[in-house]
């Protein structure tokens, strides 16, 4: 009897991320991920939604619309006989449909990413797919940019410490997934003047530490966004590895959620620690 499980959660919050090592939890060895049937670290059948050109093409492909599509993955699915399989979908109504299409039984387990990732995890999917337009295929690169070149864009190794029974300590055991970029979530660069960005860190700065003072700003154009150089002034009571940090966070967060644009990189460069009790 084959059991099917999902993985549900809205689009962009690291599903396809976390995609393998669900499978590996419940002991899954065939997963279903926007249109593509994959097994270990091969690509069995499918095709990726990600290569499409527009949104709507995407989720025609991620639902298996197209009858040859899921004639294709439907006979390569009687052919491995597995006895698990992982859905993964933006909603339990979407894992149902792609089950009933490629005549598999109904979802009896759904697992929400909320279950598996973190909500930091989370927001910087989101982050990665709203502002960057980059997605995750659950395979390895080779296997990716083979099928796809014309979206692969790199490889992304992840570590996990895998327990080993009668020893002491871990061994780091790696998942390899690739980064892809659709061509219908490629962002366009927004083009803003430097005194308007400036002035928008000067407000992120004086929210978070009024007392922080900023003496210069230099704004550099990047590949995809903007590097900011942020020279500052800053009272002698501040912990300063933890909230130079957290004020870059801040700023490029602030800065991203209200334009739309993207902040590659935020330096701070401390001039002079300051006593305001003087």
């Amino acid at each position: 009897m084959i059991k099917i499980y999902a993985l549900v959660g809205e689009s962009g919050t690291g599903k396809s991320f976390q995609a393998k090592l669900v499978a590996q939890k419940y002991h899954i060895d065939l997963v279903i991920d926007d249109g593509l049937l994959i097994k270990d670290n091969h690509i069995l059948g499918g095709r990726s939604a990600k290569q499409e050109n527009s949104f709507l093409a995407a989720v025609k492909v991620a639902l298996f619309d197209n009858k040859a599509h899921r004639d294709d993955v439907a006979k390569k699915l009687l052919i491995e006989k597995s006895r698990k399989i992982l859905i993964i979908g933006t909603s339990e109504k979407m894992v149902n449909k792609i089950a009933m299409r490629l005549q598999l039984p109904p979802v009896k387990k759904i697992i929400r990413i909320e279950d598996v990732s973190s909500q930091a995890d989370i927001e910087k999917a989101i982050r990665i797919r709203r502002i960057e337009g980059k997605h995750i295929i659950p395979a390895p690169g080779v296997e990716v940019k083979r099928n796809y070149p014309n979206i692969f864009y790199k490889t992304v190794n992840i570590f996990k410490q895998k327990k080993i029974p009668d020893t002491i300590g871990a061994i780091p055991k790696m998942h390899e997934k690739s980064l892809v970029k659709p061509s219908y979530s490629k962002p366009s660069k927004i083009p803003i003047s430097d005194e308007a960005l400036g002035e928008m860190v000067v407000n992120c700065v004086d929210e978070y530490n009024p007392n922080i003072r900023i003496k210069k700003i230099t704004v550099k154009e990047g590949k995809e966004g903007y590097h900011l150089i942020i020279t500052i002034d800053v009272p002698y009571e501040i912990q300063l590895s933890s909230n130079m940090y957290a004020m870059q966070q801040y700023i490029i967060d602030n800065i991203e959620r209200f334009t739309g644009i993207l902040i590659e990189e935020v330096n701070i460069i401390i001039d002079k620690i300051i006593n305001n009790a003087q």
